[in-house]
């Protein structure tokens, strides 16, 4: 089992088998804080700090029936079985610390408190609630508006998902404002959780951003086996320019009316680096076109 998984497992023991949705999130927050490699990642959201990946864990625990997801008058709660070995024994001396630790920092907290106490202390965290009216100050929410990242200008953004989170992708496009992004990917399915076109789209469109998938301008994943060196990159990247771009010319046309229209907008695929993506290519014919004066980065 993924130790991430036994942390999910340990923290809920501890807090006595059972835990709220919402407070779930928050105390998994909170216990990750003190975590030097933190087992999960996490994005401001409706309610505050959330994790998809635990999310998804959870239900993946709730197939395997270490956990069930109960609902009462009050919430839904996620229930540790009764016959679920004991995992909190199981975790790293520092992550036993540290989830007794915040037990006592929120022991006897309203849900209503421990947001609260995540919001003050993780303001960033608060910018996309839909309940910080409900549980802050007028002065409080100066203090979380002043985390949100806006700007006026005009901006192009590429970004590659190899070797982070969804969660720290998210953030990336949330602290740059970027407001659409384009999956230019032939074939938008990943064995990477959180980054198949349905994920994807749903992820984005949870926090305010909106998503657009534009297969022309992918490359089949056939055409992108054996690739070994910077030669070999270059030479499909050539072709590509050769055949794809110049039958895909509308779908460039397309992507800077978008650009014009959104003003802050992403292009993504899988490689970290643009300089071994398709979607460097893509930037180029941009910066082609006799209108386009945007400035540009890869994140």
């Amino acid at each position: 089992m993924y130790y991430r998984r036994k942390l999910i497992l340990g923290i809920l023991e501890e807090f006595g088998g059972k835990l709220n949705h919402t407070n779930f999130q928050k105390t998994l927050f909170l216990v990750t804080r003190r975590q030097v490699s933190k087992s999960f990642d996490f994005v401001p959201y409706r309610y505050g700090c959330f994790s998809f990946q635990a999310n998804q864990d959870l239900l993946t625990l709730s197939k395997y029936n270490l956990v069930n997801s109960e609902s009462d008058k009050k919430a839904s709660n996620w229930v540790l079985n009764d016959d679920s070995s004991k995992f909190f024994s199981q975790l790293k001396k520092e992550d036993q610390s540290a989830i007794k630790v915040v037990k006592r920092e929120i022991e006897g907290l309203s849900q209503k408190d421990l947001i609260r106490k995540t919001y003050l202390n993780y303001p960033f965290y608060a910018t996309k609630s839909q309940i910080a009216d409900e549980v802050l100050s007028s002065e409080e929410i100066a203090k979380v508006n002043k985390q949100k990242r806006e700007f006026a200008e005009s901006q192009f953004f590429t970004i590659g998902y190899e070797g982070i989170s969804l969660e720290t992708y998210l953030n990336k496009l949330i602290i740059n404002d970027v407001r659409l992004l384009c999956d230019v990917r032939k074939n938008s399915l990943s064995m990477k959780y959180g980054f198949s076109k349905s994920q994807l789209k749903k992820s984005c469109e949870s926090i305010g951003i909106e998503y657009v998938h534009l297969a022309d301008l992918g490359i089949e994943s056939d055409k992108r086996q054996k690739l070994e060196t910077m030669s070999d990159y270059n030479k499909l990247f050539k072709e590509y320019e050769e055949t794809t771009l110049k039958q895909n010319k509308e779908s460039i046309n397309r992507l800077f009316k978008l650009v014009q229209d959104q003003k802050r907008v992403a292009i993504t695929c899988f490689e970290k680096e643009v300089t071994m993506c398709h979607r460097g290519r893509i930037l180029n014919a941009l910066l082609a076109l006799p209108e386009w004066d945007i400035p540009h980065k890869n994140l």
